[in-house]
C-alpha cells in the first residue's frame, strides 16, 4: 500500500503533515465506526477491512453503515437489512440511506427525502414490524452520534436535530447550521465531518455536552478532492472523486472539547 503525506489543519489552526495510506480497491461509500469499517462498490458489492485488506461479504448493497446499533444496509430497491453473523436478515421499511452512529438506534431517509429514526434497538422489535417514527423535514443525508443527529438537504443546507436521545429518537426540532455540505458524518466519539461540493473536506469544531451543535467549520484537507467521508478511533477515510480509498491518521477528534 502507497503511503505518502498529505496536509491537514488541527483543532489548534496550525497545518500538519499527516501520514495516509492509499488503500487497494475503489469504493463508492464506506463507514467507520466502532473499530470497524465497510464499504460498497459501484457493483454493489460489499466489503469490510479485516487484517489490512478488504474481504467481500455476500450479498448487495448501495450504502452500508456501521455503529452502535450494529452493521446495516440498504440495497437498491431500498430494501433495509441487519448484518447478523455474517448473514443479512431484511427487515420492514423502505430506506435509500442508513445509519447505526446513534446510541442503539437507527436513522435515515428514503427516496423522497423523508426522515425516519426508530428510537430504540431495532434488535428487540420483531423484524417485519419495526416501529419507525417519522420526522417533520426533508433531508437527503441524516447521521446521529452521541451528541446529536445532523443532516443535510437537497440543497445541502445543514441541519442539526435537537435532543435527540435513545429513548426519543425524534427530538424536538431543527436548527440550521451555516454552512454548506452534500453529506455529512458523525463518529462513534461524536465527531462531525462533511464533505462539500468542490470535493473539500470540514470539522465541525467546539463541539461539547454543552454546546452539541459547535461552533464553526474548518477546512482541514488541501491535497485532493472528496466525495465522502468517516471517522473512527483517530483515522479518516476517505472516498476521492474516482473512487480511490485514503486512510490518514488524525488524532485529533472531538474528544478534547469533552473534557
Amino acid at each position: 500500500m502507497l503511503r505518502f503525506i498529505c496536509l491537514f489543519l488541527l483543532y489548534s489552526g496550525a497545518i500538519a503533515e499527516l501520514p495516509c495510506t492509499v488503500i487497494p480497491g475503489k469504493l463508492k461509500q464506506l463507514d467507520a465506526g466502532n473499530g470497524e469499517v465497510y464499504g460498497v462498490a459501484d457493483d454493489d458489492t460489499i466489503y469490510f477491512w479485516h487484517a489490512n485488506r478488504w474481504a467481500q461479504i455476500e450479498g448487495r448493497l448501495t450504502h452500508v453503515t456501521v455503529g452502535p446499533a450494529g452493521v446495516w444496509g440498504v440495497n437498491k430497491d431500498d430494501y433495509i437489512y441487519r448484518l447478523n453473523n455474517f448473514y443479512w436478515v431484511q427487515l420492514s421499511g423502505r430506506l435509500k440511506q442508513i445509519d447505526a452512529g446513534g446510541n442503539k438506534f437507527i436513522s435515515g431517509t428514503n427516496v423522497n427525502d423523508d426522515i425516519y429514526c426508530v428510537s430504540q434497538d431495532p434488535s428487540t422489535f420483531p423484524a417485519n414490524a419495526i416501529p419507525y417514527v417519522h420526522l417533520e423535514g426533508k433531508l437527503k443525508h441524516y447521521a446521529c452520534g452521541p451528541l446529536g443527529c445532523w443532516g443535510v438537504n437537497s440543497a445541502n443546507e445543514i441541519y442539526y436535530r435537537n435532543q435527540v436521545t435513545p429513548s426519543s429518537c425524534q427530538g424536538t426540532g431543527w436548527v440550521r447550521v451555516e454552512g454548506s455540505l452534500i453529506m455529512v458524518e458523525v463518529g462513534t466519539d461524536g465527531s462531525v465531518f462533511g464533505v462539500n461540493s468542490d470535493g473539500y473536506v470540514y470539522k465541525r469544531v467546539g463541539i461539547c455536552p454543552k454546546s452539541p451543535r459547535g461552533t464553526s467549520w474548518i477546512q482541514i484537507d488541501v491535497c485532493n478532492s472528496f466525495k465522502y467521508v468517516s471517522y473512527d478511533d483517530g483515522f479518516l477515510w476517505l472516498i476521492s472523486d474516482k473512487g480511490r480509498i485514503l486512510k490518514c491518521e488524525y488524532p485529533e477528534s472531538v474528544l478534547p472539547d469533552l473534557l
